[in-house]
């Protein structure tokens, strides 16, 4: 008979070779030998199977090594997937939401360029055929007191809570402003309206001076060489300035003047806001109350004149003045109005550029519309203005580096 006999020596047990270069080593399946009578022999090769060398009952067991990680729970997938799903969910919420606020920024921004066009065109065609401003400037008054009513009345903006002290503490920057409107439009009146522009490019220099004079706030050396261009520039626009009069040149003037006076009271005065007093709510108040501190003197300084009467009889076209006149007034307040819409979303300085850029804007439509006659020395004189305003509006963000005690 045949016997079968099952060996395990060295050469069957092949020794440790490595396969994998981390970790080095791996075993070999365990090899039988089976002998006949005839001494010859057969290789019989096991599966790589857990088995025991003992008995049954030995708990020794030899099992394949498995390179493959544990498996992960289904749980665990779906809850890792369901975070990753979640946090991808909340990048793109994040750049929807910004692309909405650089989208409604961006209109806003195009909102105010285009009232502003609007109306320095359709006032200055007033102006021409209408010379009286201080009316013109109350209409304008007034078509802003009937829009904050309107607004108030229906609740498109919340009516604040006003008391007699905040009324006292407005009252000084709705005067400068109501003269700051009037000068500006008596400007228009006289010159040009790209004239008139560039001398208004000249606000930075009296909003520092005012605020050294006033606030104790002295400029740093790179806001004074920023002022060099705006006021050299403005003075060769005015020296070639072909609508140049003296009239015109000193009411812009004292535009800037009042409109600088504005800003530096607000600080002076410190009005106290409560949680109904934001920005656009002090600006209709001042309309209200600049209507009310206007609409007497007009009466007073030149009567009774935006009348069908009076302009049929100064042989004007009553319908097309007064639809003008309309127009200019509702762009004057949605122009201010959005300009204090758009300061509530960016810093002062991200509009105080804006406000240079407008100003190109409005310079170069009013020239395009009107065809008024520029010269290249004028033109240069201009750039160099508005350059430095925007030269300005930079480098205000350059704060000084405290001193060293």
């Amino acid at each position: 008979m045949q016997s079968a006999a099952f060996t395990t020596s060295p050469s069957f047990l092949r020794p440790l070779r490595s396969t994998n270069p981390r970790l080095g080593f791996r075993f070999d399946p365990i090899r039988a030998t089976s002998r006949d009578d005839l001494g010859a022999s057969s290789n019989v090769v096991f599966p790589r199977r857990s088995w025991s060398l003992g008995s049954p009952s030995s708990k020794l067991q030899l099992r394949p090594w498995n390179p493959l990680p544990p498996l992960v729970s289904s749980e665990k997938r779906a809850e890792r997937f369901e975070v990753k799903a979640t946090a991808e969910t909340a990048g793109e919420e994040d750049k929807s939401g910004s692309f909405t606020k650089t989208l409604v920024l961006g209109s806003l921004f195009g909102l105010w360029y285009l009232f502003n066009i609007y109306f320095n065109i359709y006032n200055k065609q007033v102006l021409k055929v209408f010379p009286y401003p201080v009316t013109i400037t109350a209409i304008q008054f007034a078509m802003g007191t009937a829009l904050v009513t309107f607004m108030w009345t229906f609740n498109l903006y919340k009516r604040p809570k006003i008391s007699g002290a905040q009324l006292a503490a407005i009252l000084p920057l709705a005067v400068v402003h109501t003269l700051g409107n009037l000068f500006t439009n008596m400007s228009l009146g006289k010159v040009a309206v790209s004239f008139t522009h560039t001398i208004k490019a000249m606000e930075p220099f009296f909003s520092v001076l005012l605020s050294a004079m006033f606030l104790g706030e002295f400029p740093s050396l790179w806001v004074v060489s920023s002022l060099l261009p705006i006021v050299g520039g403005v003075a060769l626009a005015s020296m070639t300035e072909a609508s140049f009069n003296w009239a015109g040149f000193w009411t812009a003037m004292a535009s800037n003047v009042t409109n600088q006076s504005r800003n530096v009271l607000s600080k002076k005065v410190m009005v106290k806001k409560e949680e109904s007093m934001d920005n656009i709510t002090l600006f209709s108040i001042i309309t209200i109350m600049s209507f009310i501190l206007l609409a007497p003197v007009a009466l007073f300084m030149e009567g009774v004149k935006f009348t069908p009467a009076y302009l049929q009889s100064a042989g004007l076209n009553v319908k097309q003045v007064c639809t003008r006149s309309l127009i200019a007034a509702l762009c004057f307040h949605a122009y201010q109005q959005v300009s204090y819409m758009i300061l509530q979303r960016v810093s002062p300085v991200t509009h105080s550029v804006g406000n240079c850029v407008k100003r190109v804007v409005v310079i170069v439509s009013s020239v395009i519309f009107f065809q008024t006659p520029v010269s290249p020395v004028n033109s240069i004189g201009t750039g160099i203005a508005l350059a430095g305003v925007f030269l300005y509006s930079r480098v205000k963000r350059i704060k000084p580096k405290p001193k060293e005690a």
